[in-house]
């Protein structure tokens, strides 16, 4: 080797480390800058790059975090919270169903569940007996209404602040499954057990249904489930043998369920080929659903009663009746629903409900009520609002001719927000019945009734049925001021004007309490009726001249 070639590679040799190590901070340098959206630093200020798929992020975090953070990660707490928070972006009424809510939240939609058969409510820290379900499992075997449940297996359930859920949770179970309950009955010294073997309960959605006068009949629905038709279709029929020819068909407080139910219950109301409603998605196609055979009430006076608190199926119903000028919307603005919800199971048995499409009236009304991605607590507490402010139809903010839709009759509806009534019936306000708001809002009227027909159950038998008692049992001053004397005694001192502002109404509340507790929905709602304004406008209605006057174009 020459000396030249020599120094040149001794001089190579010195800087080739030096060379290297610019190289490599080069490198770094440009992988910083290229990579840092997905560079994570370490304690030691150095840097490593993760790359995700751009289109599956959620899994890919998911995944990495369950592999590599510092801590052991419950791995189903993490993907519910994941997808809670995924749906909690969206409308407000999307949602996510755990496996265990599941069954809970199917089961009085499907019009039937397993377990004791038995309604009760919690008075004083302790299950009472409100009613066995007649041919359940706890009225066969000798369960009372007005029994205190006090243990469940054993274990003590009074006196120890366990909540209802709890104590449906206890007392439910399979079909065929025991369970032991001890029981205090009143004048009985020693608890009472009894084993129950748990059964299928039905769950029916027609509160009550009865003849108003000769004529009108009244049918209330809670629920649209899927027992829902065939009740509403037996109750009509047992109605019109009674001679019914006109029918107020009560809404309020219903807050939907099964849209096929509501569209039954309106195909007997509407005559063939009238539509009910239709939906419309951004990757659903228009469905369309009419009446499609002969109803069992096409064509009688109508009057639907709704409230803040009728919601999306209710809404369908109240929506079809209006717009094919069916018959009258009478009480208050209701909730404003309009979203449709698909079902999906997962496969660890919970399930995601995700609205996929609106639906709109027959006029082409979308009466789904303002919202927020997000805001679901504003969206599901603004109604109350609108509950106190108390307007009529004609002073009501969303009424404004972008939301006006025409009937085929030429009246007058409007969207934006739930159905608005033909005849606007407001809620109870003011200072003459705050006192009284008071007293139901803090159970106090329930819990008197309660424990008086508990202590005077024998003696209120003595009616041959619900009939009678309506006609002959009277809140007389003694009960009245022994109710006095229990508020009292729960620090609630009223002052005079207030009594004499609110004691009719106490009185009526009082006495269709106590009709319930004895002889159940059939001395409740007619007692409540006597007092109800909405029911008492919409009979009002029928039997006058004013049914065909509002469904009358020229009025508008």
């Amino acid at each position: 080797m020459s000396e030249n070639k020599f120094f040149k590679n001794k001089r190579f040799q010195i800087y080739l480390p030096l060379l290297l190590a610019v190289v490599l901070v080069i490198g770094v340098f440009l992988g910083l800058n290229l990579n840092f959206k997905g560079a994570i630093k370490t304690p030691d200020n150095k840097f490593f790059s993760i790359s995700f798929d751009k289109h599956d992020k959620i899994n890919h975090v998911l995944n990495y975090v369950y592999e590599s953070y510092v801590d052991t990660v419950d791995k189903t707490k993490l993907e519910e919270s994941t997808i809670r928070s995924i749906i909690d972006n969206l409308d407000p009424h999307s949602s996510y169903i755990t496996a265990e809510d599941f069954r809970d939240l199917n089961d009085p939609l499907m019009g039937k569940f397993e377990g004791i058969g038995i309604e009760f409510n919690m008075i004083n820290d302790t299950v009472m007996v409100i009613n066995p379900i007649p041919g359940g499992p706890s009225e066969k075997i000798g369960l009372m209404a007005g029994d205190r449940i006090v243990k469940v297996e054993g274990e003590d359930i009074a006196g120890v602040n366990i909540s209802s859920t709890e104590v449906v949770h206890m007392l439910k179970g399979e079909k065929g499954t025991e369970v032991s309950i001890s029981v205090y009955r009143r004048g009985v010294d020693e608890l009472i057990d009894f084993t129950i073997t748990r059964d299928e309960i039905p769950s029916y959605s027609l509160d009550i249904a009865y003849m108003v006068d000769d004529k009108t009949g009244y049918i209330k629905l809670s629920r649209f489930s899927a027992t829902t038709h065939n009740e509403f279709r037996k109750a009509l029929d047992r109605l019109k043998m009674a001679d019914m020819s006109k029918l107020v068909l009560d809404l309020r407080g219903n807050q939907g369920g099964f849209m096929d139910a509501a569209i039954n219950i309106a195909d007997e109301l509407l005559e063939p080929r009238n539509l009910i409603v239709y939906t419309d998605g951004r990757n659903r196609p228009k469905s369309y659903a009419h009446a499609r055979r002969n109803g069992a009430f096409e064509t009688q006076p109508l009057i639907v009663l709704i409230d803040e608190w009728s919601a999306s199926a209710s809404e369908i119903i109240a929506g079809a009746v209006q717009d094919n000028d069916r018959g009258l919307i009478v009480g208050r603005r209701s909730f404003g629903k309009g979203l449709v919800q698909e079902q999906v199971q997962l496969g660890d048995g919970s399930a995601l409900r995700l609205t996929v499409a609106r639906y709109y009236t027959p006029t082409g009304r979308s009466i789904q009520s303002p919202y927020e991605a997000g805001e679901q607590e504003e969206y599901f507490t603004s109604f109350v609002d609108r509950l106190m402010d108390d307007k009529p139809v004609e002073k009501d903010s969303l009424i404004h001719d972008s939301l006006k839709f025409e009937t085929p009759a030429g009246r007058a509806v409007y969207g934006g927000g739930g159905i608005m009534p033909d005849v606007f019936v407001p809620f109870r306000t003011g200072e003459n019945v705050f006192f009284f708001n008071k007293l139901v809002n803090r159970g106090l009227i329930y819990q008197f009734a309660f424990e008086y027909s508990d202590r005077n159950r024998q003696a209120l038998s003595k009616y041959e049925d619900s009939d009678d008692f309506i006609k002959n049992f009277y809140v007389d001053n003694l009960i009245f001021n022994n109710f006095i004397g229990f508020i009292n005694e729960r620090g609630v001192e009223p002052k005079p004007v207030e009594l004499e502002d609110s004691e009719e109404l106490i009185k009526n509340y009082l006495k269709a309490y106590i009709g319930r507790n004895i002889y159940g929905n059939e001395a409740f709602y007619p007692v409540l009726h006597e007092k109800d304004a909405a029911f008492k406008k919409a009979v009002e209605l029928l039997q006058g001249e004013q049914y065909i006057t509002y469904l009358s174009p020229d009025k508008y």
